[in-house]
């Protein structure tokens, strides 16, 4: 009998998860925001019509290994070596005075209780969820813009896949120093060791894919492999290296990204995370959700945590891309357009449940921060390039058929 309930809350996640996804996007939204609202609305919050169960959270975390996969796989590593110096400084800046804002932020609020503390890691783990730049929701704004291509565009792009790449470094150590059996050097050691294993494995994967692509090219077995591969990677950084999953998954896209059918793997992937697991996970938010706690103290954290994560990407970001010798209107441009907040904080936060260095009510917090900088980004950035007297909708048809696309 349980089995059948299985398949009636993956009807009710799918269709809930997909309407309201449609309607946050015709309301200028990302569609992610519309998929948490589903799943506060159809959990225990609201109609109570899912609860959450171990196979709901065993789908959520395929449906997190698959979009951290792809965000791998869409990483353009020419484009990042086409800004080279300016946007990994700018992406240094960024996570580390979010890390560091978010930190004292928590600690001035509830009070300092002494390093090394549980206390003093759940203060640094909402300063790791501040790090995280949404490279997607960045695109789509710039795209919307016609200024994806510049090399304001370009420096915001780069620096936001780098930004990720350093933010679920730095979490992965959180996690790892908060494990009171781990030493601190143990932690730096396993992390070292994982990553020389990746850049080993990972150049002999991508020669051997790259001739399993140059030999059976576009055909299904290559998306097949890369999967395999995903989960593989995902597994061995669990088990061997205590390495957080989504980072084997993420260093596995990133490796998979210069061949071939790159984008053939991706979009592959995108429709097993689109259509089931995607969903899924974003739905699972809203259910993991608890705003029975939530009172006026939350509030008023949540409202502070929003200020001081969109301030330390504008200051951090703004003030070292000035230092690399962008006017300043163009450094405006550049911490604006890394303040946006997505999937890859849901993810953070999702690790964080986990082990245990986040409650479920600041999931309150952290939606509030996706709504508030995805819906303000592009505002402010076309004020920014209106005062440059830019106008330019060279992709507005493009837009257009993609969303009825999506449709």
């Amino acid at each position: 009998m349980e089995s059948y309930l299985i398949l009636r809350d993956l009807a009710i996640i799918v269709i809930a998860a997909k309407f309201f996804g449609i309607v946050a996007r015709k309301c200028k939204a990302p569609q992610v925001v519309g998929e948490i609202i589903a799943g506060l609305l159809i959990g225990p919050c609201f109609l109570n019509l899912v609860v959450q169960s171990d196979f709901l959270s065993k789908m959520a975390e395929i449906g997190v290994i698959l979009l951290m996969f792809s965000a791998g796989l869409e990483t353009d590593l020419k484009e990042m070596r086409k800004t080279g110096l300016a946007a990994f400084l700018v992406a240094l800046a960024g996570v580390f005075v979010a890390l560091a804002g978010g930190a004292i932020f928590y600690l001035c609020y509830y009070g300092w209780d002494g390093f090394g503390t549980e206390h003093f890691y759940k203060a640094v783990f909402i300063g790791c969820i501040m790090t995280a730049t949404s490279v997607s929701i960045t695109v789509q704004s710039l795209k919307e813009l016609g200024k994806l291509k510049g090399k304001v565009g370009t420096t915001i792009i780069s620096a936001a896949i780098i930004d990720d790449v350093i933010g679920i470094i730095v979490l992965t150590f959180v996690i790892g120093f908060k494990n009171p059996e781990s030493k601190p050097l143990t932690v730096v050691i396993s992390t070292v060791l994982f990553f020389v294993f990746a850049v080993i494995v990972g150049f002999a994967s991508y020669k051997v894919f790259k001739w399993f692509d140059n030999r059976y090219p576009h055909t299904r077995r290559i998306p097949i492999a890369g999967l395999a591969f995903c989960f593989a990677m995902a597994y061995i950084a669990e088990k061997y290296f205590g390495i957080a999953d989504i980072t084997g998954a993420y260093l596995a896209g990133i490796i998979l990204c210069s061949i071939q059918d790159s984008e053939y793997i991706a979009e592959k992937m995108d429709i097993n995370s689109y259509m089931l697991f995607g969903p899924i996970f974003f739905a699972s938010i809203g259910l993991k959700t608890n705003i029975e706690n939530i009172n006026l103290d939350i509030l008023l954290f949540s409202v502070g945590f929003v200020i001081v994560a969109l301030l330390c990407k504008i200051i951090g970001c703004g003030a070292v891309a000035k230092c690399c010798k962008f006017n300043f209107n163009d450094s405006l441009k550049i911490g604006v357009g890394m303040m946006t907040r997505g999937e890859v904080a849901l993810i953070v936060s999702q690790k964080g449940l986990s082990v245990g260095l986040m409650e479920p009510v600041y999931f309150t917090s952290v939606i509030l921060l996706i709504i508030v900088s995805s819906i303000s980004t592009p505002i402010i950035l076309k004020i920014l390039y209106g005062k440059d007297g830019e106008n330019n909708r060279d992709h507005a048809a493009f837009l257009y058929k993609k969303e009825r696309d999506d449709d």
